[in-house]
């Protein structure tokens, strides 16, 4: 007998209705006509134990027993799934072959690994074990996985990955909570200061920018313009580029702070000649953005539509389990494996006989175009979010529902679409021993981009996502030489502006490029563009977590910190609250993935961190913190009594 674990009970009946009639359900499983069966999971039926499981000391909360270090880690089954893990218990012990189908992910992996590991699998069945990787619950997706199982072994590295990750949040969410809590107890706070090794540093994020803002004076800069007129009478402008010699009157930013100089430029250039002295004109092309993975489909629903990432994230979850219409949607990929484009004529056909807005330029695609979103090397459990061969035309879907499948749908068919080709022209004058430049951009093929263009038929929102590019101004054609006629210099009186406040969509895009907030250059070497804080699972909830517990508040789309929020930043040491040393963890736990790194290379740096922060811990003072119970908050007794914030991420 086969015994198919599946990470929920919708997948388990998506494998089932692809496997041989007629099925017999049972309690907890559903036997198919072969003999096989299919079981599941519900979720992570396994969890951490409570610290007092290792000791029963640790009951109480007591700087003196930290840190808290297993010797031996410890799981324990969660009361409400108890009698799934004993149904699996049966089952596993009369299979001869197990299939693991938990989601294509490292947290899927670890989820059935687990359970596994739990039943006290014999070395000699785990040695067998298959994995199936399932991105598409449709039916003949389904069918078409089954068909290519790989050896589970092969996987093994996501599931240390996300055994180390999980290890480590609790180790640093325990241990970190309870000596910061204690110590804000003796300043008078009775509520729990959760720390945790991602979400700390997300709120210093959100603080630093605060106090930023809060310290920000405004200053006046001042820029030069030269409005130029060539002999048949055309017009444009060109901006003075300050030379070496201002640098004295001009801040980090290359502005000019003195007033005084800028208006000695513009009385230098009134009715001068213009010399081209320089002139490049090329032709290039942008291709089409690249297919959604979690968070990038996030980050451009924030900015649409206003919708925060918990919310995409259970949208998305819908579309995928119960309508079917889009693939697995935990995905941190961007790409497509090549055997894709198989699907790729039947997916555009359905597209093209919707009665969503999207079908007139599914018609338009042309499918020989293949983008460089198709490519093996860069897939690896799980691929980019697309659209299944399943039509929307009679399902009814909910306004939100309809946003966020015409999103993975206008980006999918962006693939089969030409490049966006123009011509970049990049001119220099000399006006008076002055530079001036003009850079310009002028339209040749429009490509993919008239998928985003707003249309009046595009009905899913009046919140379109638009370019930020300001339209360019047309040049005449020139050459190198040509002496042209300033006819005045324009003074333009600006003032420098401070930071944004964080948004759903920009603190989501801070903690998926984190490098750009990391401090340590060593450390920013590391990073790429695409490593971040938490994974493309857990961004949502950590967001949601620092606002229930009272850290962050919302004003209207501007996300700020509350007084418990800064003063807890305030108290605690730099090492928490900055994403340096976290993100060169989550760099660390990719590298686990791609077998560049190992589980203890990870955790014995931390372990070592964790000592030195409890250390630490006593020496610091909360008195900034309110005194009192917290009016959002965690009551200490709930936190004792529920693993609520046990594993703190």
């Amino acid at each position: 007998m086969k015994l198919y674990i599946a990470e929920k009970p919708s997948l388990g009946r998506a494998i089932a209705d692809a496997l041989p009639k007629p099925h017999k359900k049972q309690k907890g499983f559903i036997e198919v006509g072969n003999g096989d069966v299919v079981s599941w999971c519900i979720g992570h039926i396994l969890e951490q134990v409570e610290p007092d499981a290792y000791d029963e000391k640790y009951k109480k909360w007591d700087m003196q027993h930290l840190p808290i270090i297993p010797a031996i880690w410890q799981l324990k089954p969660k009361p409400q799934t108890r009698s799934q893990l004993t149904v699996l218990r049966k089952l596993v012990k009369q299979c001869d072959v197990i299939v693991h189908a938990g989601d294509p992910d490292r947290e899927g992996q670890l989820l059935v690994d687990e359970v596994i590991d739990h039943l006290k699998v014999s070395k000699t069945k785990k040695a067998k074990i298959e994995r199936l990787l399932i991105s598409d619950l449709n039916l003949a997706a389904v069918k078409r996985a089954l068909n290519t199982l790989k050896p589970n072994k092969e996987f093994i590295p996501l599931s240390i990955s996300a055994l180390a990750r999980s290890r480590a949040d609790w180790l640093y969410g325990i241990n970190l909570t309870r000596a910061f809590t204690i110590q804000g107890q003796k300043s008078g706070y009775q509520g729990v200061l959760s720390v945790g090794r991602v979400q700390t540093p997300i709120l210093g994020l959100v603080v630093a920018r605060d106090n930023e803002i809060d310290n920000f004076v405004s200053k006046p800069f001042y820029q030069v313009l030269a409005n130029i007129k060539t002999q048949d009478g055309e017009t444009f402008k060109a901006k003075w580029q300050p030379s070496a010699a201002c640098q004295p009157y001009m801040d980090d930013e290359n502005r000019v702070l003195v007033k005084a100089l800028a208006e000695n430029v513009v009385a230098r250039i009134n009715n001068k000649p213009a010399v081209v002295s320089d002139i490049k004109t090329e032709q290039k092309k942008q291709f089409a953005p690249l297919p959604y993975n979690l968070s990038a489909l996030q980050i451009d629903a924030a900015k649409a539509f206003s919708m925060n990432a918990k919310l995409v994230l259970d949208i998305c979850q819908g579309l995928y389990e119960k309508h079917k219409l889009i693939t697995y949607p935990r995905s941190d990929s961007r790409f497509l494996p090549k055997e894709q484009l198989m699907q790729a004529p039947q997916i555009i056909g359905m597209l093209t006989q919707s009665t969503l807005p999207f079908s007139e330029h599914a018609k338009n695609a042309d499918k020989s175009v293949v983008s460089k979103a198709w490519n093996d090397k860069k897939v690896t459990a799980h691929h980019a979010i697309i659209p299944t061969e399943k039509s929307a035309n009679n399902i009814n879907l909910n306004s939100f529902e309809k946003n966020i499948y015409q999103l993975i749908v206008r980006q999918y068919l962006a693939q089969f679409f030409p490049a966006f080709t123009y011509e970049q022209t990049k001119l220099s004058l000399d006006i008076s021993g002055g530079v001036f430049k003009v850079n310009c951009k002028n339209p040749l093929q429009q490509g993919w981009k008239v998928l985003f263009k707003k249309s009046s038929s595009e009905t899913f929102s009046n919140r379109q996502i638009t370019s930020n590019e300001q339209e360019e101004q047309r040049l005449p054609a020139l050459n190198k030489g040509d002496i042209l006629h300033c006819q005045k210099g324009e003074l333009v009186e600006k003032n420098t502006q401070p930071p944004q406040n964080f948004t759903d969509a920009t603190l989501l895009q801070a903690m998926t490029g984190i490098a750009r907030y990391v401090t340590d250059t060593e450390i920013k070497k590391i990073l790429k563009d695409t490593d971040g804080l938490g994974t493309e699972a857990t961004r949502a909830g950590i967001i949601e977590l620092l606002f229930k517990r009272g850290f962050l508040q919302r004003q209207g789309k501007q996300i700020k910190a509350t007084l418990v929020g800064k003063s807890l930043i305030d108290a605690l040491p730099a090492m928490a609250t900055s994403p340096d040393m976290t993100a060169q963890w989550e760099a660390t736990l990719n590298a686990i993935c791609e077998q560049k790194s190992n589980y203890q290379s990870f955790m014995s740096p931390l372990v070592s961190v964790i000592e030195s922060m409890v250390s630490q811990a006593s020496n610091l003072s909360f008195s900034e913190l309110p005194k009192g119970k917290p009016v959002n908050g965690f009551k200490k007794k709930r936190f004792n009594r529920k693993k609520k914030l046990a594993k703190t991420v």
